[in-house]
């Protein structure tokens, strides 16, 4: 075969295993899809709204936060995959990790699963009720409604160190967030958007000490936090290094309301992690705040949607991979 039949033959070659591999790609991603238990558990997503709308408002304050924080958590390590959720007898899972350690929700999620199970034994996974809740617990409290196909399947790995490398912590700056976003196929606008959920919900003082009283080895505390709110903080908040249990607001005034306050605290210097902080050192993620705090709310909403439409599907697990864990604290259930 002479060289010019042989480059045609390449290159037809190479063009099938391109339509092949998009073939693949669609295919699984198609297996993510709207309604997926409208057979097999036709009331699941209706039970768990119920249990949301009954529940979300009882206790000190809302599930909200943490739950979209715990769908955002399981995402980032191994995709949205349940995996966050699995205890481990040697402290060993994700949830063991530092950014799991201040995580709430589990039970309420577990209690989801059984009523499910109770309803359609071994069908709906744990992956799809943590993307469920997220979505309900946040339109409860008043916030944006997005998509959230079904169809994803369970991990039954679950790794404090993977979790620890993959979950953006509260220190980082944007060289770190960009390149975790990024590692989950988020771009820099998702990386505006998601942190938007920083909106609602509280956090600890053990997430931002270190801004206030050891940020480096020449500077005490971090210049780029607004120096009013920094004394606020240590006068009535975070009163030592060492306080890791007080409950401070993340978007203070407004923890409840989903709105554009905090990307205006962050314009500020006022937001309360560093990287809050980071998303104003790239000129880009600055525009994109600038941005959405002259527009209207109902842009960042619909915007929102779709930054978590995309991260509900990262490195999903459907079709035959993956299993349905019958007890969602258990990688063996």
């Amino acid at each position: 075969m002479n060289s010019t039949k042989t480059m045609k033959l390449l290159n037809v070659m190479a063009a099938f295993a391109g339509m092949v591999l998009v073939g693949m790609v669609v295919s699984s991603d198609a297996q993510l899809q709207m309604n997926f238990y409208a057979k097999s558990c036709p009331k699941a997503e209706k039970i768990i709204s119920d249990h949301i709308e009954k529940h979300i408002h009882s206790g000190p304050s809302s599930l909200a936060a943490p739950l979209i924080r715990m769908h955002f958590h399981d995402c980032f390590v191994r995709g949205c995959d349940g995996s966050v959720l699995i205890n481990s007898t040697s402290g060993n899972a994700e949830k063991d990790a530092p950014p799991n350690l201040t995580l709430r929700g589990f039970g309420f999620v577990e209690r989801i699963k059984t009523i499910l199970e109770a309803e359609c034994p071994k069908t709906v996974s744990c992956a799809d009720i943590i993307a469920l809740t997220a979505r309900d617990a946040v339109v409860a409290t008043g916030g944006p409604w997005w998509s959230v196909p079904t169809g994803r399947r369970d991990g039954r790995i679950s790794n404090l160190t993977e979790a620890t490398n993959n979950i953006p912590p509260p220190t980082s700056n944007f060289t770190t967030l960009q390149r975790l976003f990024g590692n989950q196929g988020l771009s820099l606008k998702d990386l505006v958007l998601l942190s938007g959920a920083h909106t609602i919900g509280v956090s600890h003082c053990s997430s931002m000490n270190t801004r206030l009283y050891n940020f480096s080895t020449t500077v005490k505390q971090d210049p780029a936090l607004d120096s009013a709110y920094a004394a606020n903080l240590k006068a009535n908040k975070c009163k030592s290094l060492n306080d890791n249990t007080t409950i401070i607001e993340m978007d203070p005034g407004s923890r409840k309301s989903f709105d554009l306050s905090y990307y205006r605290l962050v314009l500020k210097r006022r937001g309360l992690f560093q990287s809050d902080s980071a998303l104003t050192t790239n000129s880009a993620t600055l525009k994109m705040i600038n941005d959405l705090v002259n527009g209207s709310e109902e842009k960042f909403y619909k915007a929102f949607a779709k930054s978590m439409e995309k991260m509900g599907t990262v490195k999903v697990k459907t079709g035959s991979a993956g299993v349905i864990r019958t007890v969602c604290s258990v990688a063996g259930s």
